[in-house]
């Protein structure tokens, strides 16, 4: 069945866009994958400006459940997506950034999240899941990895387990509690006096997490990947005792 579009009220014209876009993926009427009318003709049916229209759909690009195709053809126009990851993680990053949360706020989430996520991974993960892992363990293990790339890697190594457990609530939110950190993570890794034996020291944790999942010990890698990240968090309150 079409979506059937009506008029919205002028006033605050964008947010009523918004809001009548929000009413069909409510009622189902919308769905992931499902593509709007182009701008031409939506516009005038929900009687709003085409600047007003685009302003909702750059709000809803920006939370991540919208994307915006230009150009002409099949693949052009703006399209329903979920894509929370990428939008939960950039606000999470900014109001961190502007003190809406304190780093102890993430550490406490991120223990609180990721001792669910490792336990689940251990009853729920897939032998392919796990082998994924692996391989992100030993990229991290090889000679000459820079600071940065390790960064990036242990940050997939970390929603990869996340994901296997079954919850992608938990997979998401773990995703953006991470990424909130990670300039700051990486600041630390940079100031390590002994990069080579802080990477190794850490691999070596990521290994161990990984076999105790392997062999379905669940409450030992929650209590060891808490660990973990309390020792990294430890470092980075050392090296932002400022930062609320």
């Amino acid at each position: 069945m079409p979506v059937e579009w009506q008029p919205v009220r002028q006033s605050r014209t964008h947010e009523l866009v918004l809001q009548s876009i929000e009413e069909r993926v409510f009622s189902g009427e919308l769905r992931a994958g499902d593509r709007l009318p182009p701008e031409r003709e939506l516009a005038p049916v929900l009687g709003v400006s085409r600047s007003a229209l685009r302003e909702a759909l750059r709000v809803l690009e920006t939370i991540g459940v919208l994307v915006a195709q230009p150009g002409r053809g099949p693949d052009a126009g703006a399209r329903i997506v979920r894509n929370p990851d990428d939008a939960l993680g950039r606000l999470l990053r900014l109001h961190f950034a502007l003190g809406s949360y304190s780093l102890e706020d993430v550490l406490e989430a991120r223990v609180v999240l990721e001792r669910s996520s490792f336990e689940a991974a251990a009853r729920h993960a897939s032998a392919e899941d796990l082998d994924e892992a692996e391989a992100l363990v030993a990229r991290m293990g090889e000679p000459g990895v820079g600071v940065a790339e390790f960064n990036d890697l242990d940050t997939r190594f970390h929603v990869h387990v996340a994901r296997s457990s079954g919850n992608e609530l938990t997979s998401t939110l773990t995703s953006a509690v991470r990424e909130s950190v990670r300039p700051l993570i990486l600041r630390a890794l940079e100031e390590a006096e002994d990069w080579p034996a802080t990477a190794a020291a850490l691999d070596a944790e990521h290994a161990e997490l990984l076999d105790l999942v392997r062999a379905g010990q669940g409450a030992k890698a929650a209590d060891l990947v808490e660990k973990h990240i309390r020792s990294l968090h430890g470092t980075l309150v050392d090296g932002n005792s400022g930062h609320e």
